[in-house]
């Protein structure tokens, strides 16, 4: 019996050529291109706050609370693009979204 030339495989939601027409798919690269740039200035940004935190650390003794604070959502910040990124989340992060809200953690003391 030759093939019946009507059966097509059966793809799952829509064919190849359905995702690469779908703006929905073309916007999300979009945004991906432009959280990567993000990423990039990010890791930057973590670059100078440990320097900063070492300075502060060198001349004063202790660490700068604000600049902790600012590390810590800037940790949330690279966390929420990263997840973006690798698709682990479908929520865009900043500036589409609230910036994350990074409170300082408490400083440790040695008296344990």
């Amino acid at each position: 019996m030759p093939p019946d030339s009507n059966n097509k495989p059966e793809t799952r939601e829509g064919g190849i050529g359905e995702h690469l027409t779908s703006r929905d798919s073309w916007l999300r690269l979009l945004f991906m291109v432009l959280f990567v740039a993000l990423w990039s200035i990010t890791r930057l940004v973590v670059f100078a706050v440990i320097i900063l935190q070492i300075l502060f650390l060198l001349f004063s003794g202790k660490r700068n609370e604000r600049l902790a604070g600012f590390g810590a959502s800037l940790a949330i910040y690279s966390y929420e693009l990263v997840a973006y990124l690798t698709f682990a989340s479908e929520e865009q992060p900043f500036p589409f979204n609230d910036w994350p809200d990074g409170s300082a953690p408490a400083e440790q003391t040695d008296a344990e």
